[in-house]
């Protein structure tokens, strides 16, 4: 590198490509040199660090930032896109509430997406005006908002819940068990790790559920022996990943940091491990991720389907069926909300109206006759 103290500022001012201040530009004479063809004047390249990441991935490394879920990134991302396509390929940066409230009501009218849906999208674009791009949209006028239904949850009666846990067996029975004997929602069951669940003090801990939060239900009995089966051929599958040098499961946020061995602990393996090895999207690495959310919910549809039931249900269909099975039990309806996870009472309240006494849960004067 040259290392010559800087020209004057004479010289500065009189500078010219190709030639350095403070250096002779020509011989004794004072006639310039003459310079060989391959001797080119070097171009002064970009640094990596001022090249400007594509909007894309602005997106992204924000939503990981503020540690948001996979699905979250992904659901985001694929908004954004949409919003720029509907847009012929403008830049966010041209538009503004009218083209957001454009897209907003082609999705209502054309589309005929579904409230949640629409809000959705809505949340996506909210978040790339002011974490992103940092020019915060304001109120979108002559939006077409999408009609949200009222609907009341699908509750199978205990029989029909009988008859459909029969229809599963293996992994699969035990998932669909935890479902409607711990009121777990499905990724909750799916992301359940082994230290999560207490076979001592028959209770198991949900973490990160909806809106990121962790609470603690209850381990049903018929299911602890079952449960106790399965770990210890989880274990002896653990045991095989880490003789062949792979890295266990993923551990949350930045705890891989924190506790560099974390990944490969027994505690932090997960309950219903993938058959298959897969490369973390975020970490690059080679992981074992938990069991993907269709292989129970093609299992679970298939068992209703061989029960012979007439309504439609699915896996949250058993967790509505814990709910209001533990209120026809008589339980306090404050218990159910904090064993379901509902942060308003108002949410639990819906279960009431679905009780096995007719409508609103309560028996008609016409029975005491």
């Amino acid at each position: 590198m040259y290392s010559e103290p800087l020209a004057s500022t004479s010289a500065m001012r009189h500078f010219r490509p190709g030639v350095i201040p403070g250096r002779p530009t020509g011989d004794s004479r004072g006639a310039p040199v003459a310079r060989l063809p391959h001797q080119s004047t070097p171009q002064p390249s970009a640094s990596p660090a001022s090249q400007k990441p594509r909007l894309l991935d602005q997106v992204r490394e924000a939503i990981r930032t503020r540690h948001y879920s996979w699905r979250t990134e992904q659901a985001y991302v694929q908004w954004i896109k949409r919003f720029i396509f509907f847009h012929g390929k403008r830049h966010p940066l041209e538009m503004g509430e009218t083209e957001v409230g454009q897209f907003l009501s082609s999705l209502a009218t054309e589309a005929r997406v579904s409230a949640s849906t629409q809000n959705q999208a809505l949340n996506a674009l909210i978040f790339l005006y002011r974490e992103v791009l940092e020019k915060p949209i304001s109120y979108i006028n002559g939006v077409v908002r999408a009609k949200r239904p009222r609907h009341l949850p699908v509750v199978l009666t205990r029989q029909e819940v009988r008859a459909v846990l029969g229809c599963l067996n293996g992994p699969e029975w035990l998932m669909a068990m935890l479902l409607y004997g711990a009121g777990l929602r499905l990724m909750e069951c799916l992301r359940l790790r082994v230290q999560d669940i207490d076979l001592a003090s028959n209770q198991i801990v949900g973490r990160r559920g909806k809106g990121d939060k962790d609470r603690v239900t209850m381990l049903p009995a018929i299911a602890k022996e079952p449960l106790r089966s399965h770990l210890a051929a989880v274990k002896t599958q653990y045991q095989r990943d880490i003789e062949r040098g792979h890295g266990g499961a993923s551990l949350p946020n930045a705890l891989e940091r924190k506790y560099p061995n974390g990944a490969k602990e027994w505690g932090w393996q997960f309950v219903f491990p993938a058959s298959k090895l897969s490369t973390d999207p975020r970490s690059g690495k080679i992981r074992r991720h938990h069991l993907h959310e269709t292989v129970l919910q093609k299992a679970v549809k298939e068992a209703c389907r061989q029960a012979g039931l007439s309504r439609h249900a699915g896996c949250h269909t058993l967790r509505h069926s814990f709910a209001t099975h533990l209120l026809e039990d008589g339980y306090d309806i404050r218990t159910v909300q904090e064993l379901l996870g509902h942060s308003d009472v108002s949410t639990t309240m819906s279960y009431t109206h679905v009780l096995n006494r007719g409508g609103r849960g309560v028996y008609s004067p016409a029975d005491r006759l």
